[in-house]
């Protein structure tokens, strides 16, 4: 999978964040797919890491990619699927989204994620992007904390929420060490400072390389509630503290109550 190096390089980063930290209301603003990839330089080395991204060959021996993303699940290799495929499919009937909050004063936050199949029972905080444009993550010295990428739609909004997690630190693993085990029909609950509480059903997982990062499936506009969930796999390069991977999880809101 190759990704346009133009991409990013149209949009200087005094654009890139004006345009992503702009106008998010019911649904992602068109800049928001030229967002980065989420750069987690915190592991502890190879032994942690994800098993690396897999490319398929055809009968010439050409490298090929999937026309969709994968379902995932736990011991199968992850693919990246071609750069201009569209976000999975719902796994479950779509609900439908909830509405935002009239005013900014009134905004709910999400507070809480969990995943029941990885033991994932986490806080969340919440993150920005840096001055070069690169997406921010937790502190490295809360490894159990997940960041929701606070210029995305609330989780349950409509839009694709963003919401990232370290896979591992200098300490360990991290609270997102397990998501590449997720699969397709696995359920993700994040709870909100409203008393709302979304249930998303997993619609596809891949491991994409962070030099052709998938932004327009990850970051673009839905037409439903959406959530994505980001951290990092690969190999660790301990000489630029970097893993050479993103592990993406796409979901899309099944339940809802509250």
């Amino acid at each position: 999978m190759t990704e346009q190096k133009t991409l990013l390089q149209r949009a200087t980063p005094g654009l890139l964040i004006a345009g992503s930290l702009g106008g998010v209301g019911a649904i992602m603003i068109g800049l928001l797919s030229l967002a980065p990839p989420v750069d987690d330089g915190s592991g502890p080395g190879p032994q942690l890491a994800q098993p690396g991204a897999v490319q398929y060959k055809n009968a010439a021996g050409a490298f090929i990619l999937p026309p969709t993303v994968g379902p995932g699940g736990k011991n199968v290799p992850l693919t990246p699927a071609r750069l201009e495929a569209p976000p999975p499919l719902a796994a479950a009937p779509v609900v439908p989204a909830i509405p935002p909050a009239k005013t900014k004063a009134k905004r709910a936050k999400p507070t809480r994620i969990k995943i029941p199949k990885i033991k994932v029972n986490a806080a969340i905080g919440s993150v920005t992007v840096d001055i070069k444009g690169n997406l921010g993550t937790p502190s490295l010295s809360k490894p159990s904390l997940t960041g929701w990428y606070k210029f995305s739609p609330v989780p349950g909004e409509m839009g694709p929420a963003v919401i990232n997690g370290h896979v591992s630190t200098k300490k360990g693993r991290a609270v997102f060490y397990r998501l590449s085990e997720l699969a397709k029909g696995d359920q993700i609950y994040v709870y909100r400072s409203d008393k709302k509480v979304t249930r998303f059903t997993v619609s596809g997982v891949e491991q994409v390389s962070k030099s052709t990062f998938p932004s327009k499936r990850v970051y673009g506009n839905t037409k439903n509630a959406q959530l994505r969930l980001i951290t990092c796999g690969g190999v660790f390069n301990k000489s630029a503290h970097s893993y050479t991977d993103n592990i993406v999880v796409y979901a899309t809101l099944s339940k809802k109550k509250g």
